[in-house]
């Protein structure tokens, strides 16, 4: 399955704006890192037309522990990060279905 790297990401900057790839680099680190924080900070990051990472509560549940199925271990409350999709972005998407198939088709 073909990845789009953060490597390539850099690259992809670099030559976009015509800057060296070391300023792309922190470019791309600085961005990562601001929306690192303020998630880490309980705080939503909205990027129009993109989308939303949101802090979320994932519930605590009951859990089995694998060395001994039959006992059940608490698993607590936790802070997780969701994806929402932004309109522009999910329409965009769709319209790549054929390739999402073929490449799909191409694992099996």
């Amino acid at each position: 399955m073909p990845n789009f790297t953060k490597k390539e990401i850099i690259q992809e900057v670099s030559d976009r704006l015509g800057v060296t790839q070391t300023l792309s680099s922190k470019m791309v680190h600085m961005v990562l890192e601001i929306v690192a924080r303020e998630l880490a900070n309980a705080n939503n990051v909205v990027v129009r037309d993109f989308g939303t990472f949101e802090t979320k509560i994932a519930k605590g549940r009951p859990g089995r522990n694998p060395k001994d199925p039959s006992k059940t271990i608490p698993i607590p409350d936790r802070a997780v990060v969701k994806f929402l999709v932004g309109k522009a972005l999910k329409e965009k998407v769709a319209r790549t279905l054929p390739k999402v198939r073929a490449r799909d088709k191409n694992k099996a």
